[in-house]
């Protein structure tokens, strides 16, 4: 069940690919995800995946040579004040710690993924035309820089590169314009055009591409690593455009329209469920879809702009339900049942990259609520 190439196999090797999937910035502030237990740079036997880390479950790793846990939810969330085994909590992370197994949380990071937990569910629905319910904000900013003009082609391809210029299902996409610049380097200066103690005139281009915020980082590396002045001048503000790639909830699309009847039964079945509360049934037929894993209840009036028929999610609380005004159907099927197939979705993504690594589905159901 190992991978031949452990020894070179790192857990923040596992986790810089899963991160493209569900970057950690895109987490909600509330959350606490990421490497919660252990050393990034621990040689990796075996992964398993999980919904909830609990006791059982890392039992069930140190069972099959596993010692990293990637997990949906995580285990400690409000933080530790003491570590003594007086609840369930400490005790995982005591268990953990002592069996040098890690434990990774993704929680609203995954999400927020265009890829993940919601888009999930829309598979399982059969839902088409996927969007997100509630894209996120405060995720886009701006970079513009000044460049000779003879330059600019060279760096606008670099910058590119490095994420730059993406806007929806485009690429590649800037703005520029050009215009003249001057400067006059002092004693200490090393220009590349133009001589120290004298002002110089250049013909610039500039150059504004938006970029993902979590993409900062590589793409002033590639500015400075190509611009060719000794000094870079460029500026990076934030943009007020929402992201229609990340964020909470998603809406699809039926392939044929449902009586609400068929589609119950419908939902019953592909999700497991033998239980679904829901708010009045209206008598239309059900096409369009939104659907939220986990708690949902902050979500009900994006649910009804975007048109939906039906919201599919959980923890809906009494009175909330009345917030459907008549104007579509709350389904709650539960906070574990909404998010069950989480975890294959990561055993999917894990085995598609690391094709021979031990990539375990846990086999533990840590749903602590029971019906009768």
């Amino acid at each position: 069940m190992k991978f031949t190439e452990s020894l070179l196999m790192t857990i923040k090797d596992i986790t810089n690919y899963i991160e493209e999937i569900a970057p950690l910035y895109h987490a909600e502030s509330f959350d606490n995800v990421g490497l919660l237990v252990g050393k990034y740079e621990t040689k990796v036997n075996g992964v398993l995946v999980t919904l909830d880390t609990l006791e059982n479950t890392v039992d069930e790793a140190i069972a099959k040579n596993c010692n990293l846990i990637v997990s949906f939810h995580p285990i400690i969330f409000s933080g530790l004040k003491k570590l003594n085994g007086s609840n369930y909590v400490e005790r995982v992370v005591e268990k953990a710690i002592k069996n040098d197994i890690a434990i990774y949380a993704m929680h609203t990071a995954l999400d927020n993924s265009f890829v993940g937990v919601n888009a999930k569910i829309c598979d399982v629905l059969g839902l088409k035309n996927k969007q997100i319910l509630i894209p996120k904000k405060n995720t886009i900013s701006k970079l513009t820089t000044y460049v000779p003009s003879k330059d600019a082609g060279f760096l606008r391809e670099k910058l590119f590169d490095a994420g730059a210029g993406n806007i929806g299902n485009y690429s590649q996409c800037s703005f520029n314009y050009n215009g003249t610049g001057t400067y006059n380097g002092n004693e200490n200066s090393n220009p590349v055009i133009g001589e120290k103690g004298k002002t110089h005139t250049e013909k610039e281009t500039c150059i504004s591409v938006i970029f993902e915020k979590q993409y900062q980082s590589k793409i002033l590396k590639s500015l400075f690593q190509n611009h060719p002045y000794e000094e870079v001048a460029y500026e990076i503000v934030n943009l007020e455009n929402v992201n229609q790639k990340i964020g909470m909830g998603m809406i699809g699309e039926l392939e044929n329209d449902m009586d609400e009847d068929s589609f119950f039964e419908h939902l019953k079945k592909v999700m497991n469920v033998s239980v679904i509360r829901h708010s009045k049934k209206l008598g239309k037929p059900i096409k369009k879809v939104a659907v939220l894993g986990g708690s949902g209840s902050f979500a009900i009036k994006n649910a009804i702009n975007s048109n939906a028929d039906v919201y599919v999610t959980s923890d809906i609380k009494y009175h909330e339900f009345y917030q459907a005004e008549d104007k579509l159907i709350i389904a709650d099927i539960g906070h574990y049942e909404s998010e069950q197939f989480t975890k294959n979705l990561l055993v999917e993504h894990l085995t598609k990259k690391f094709s021979n690594f031990a990539v375990i589905l846990s086999e533990k159901n840590t749903n602590p609520i029971y019906y009768i």
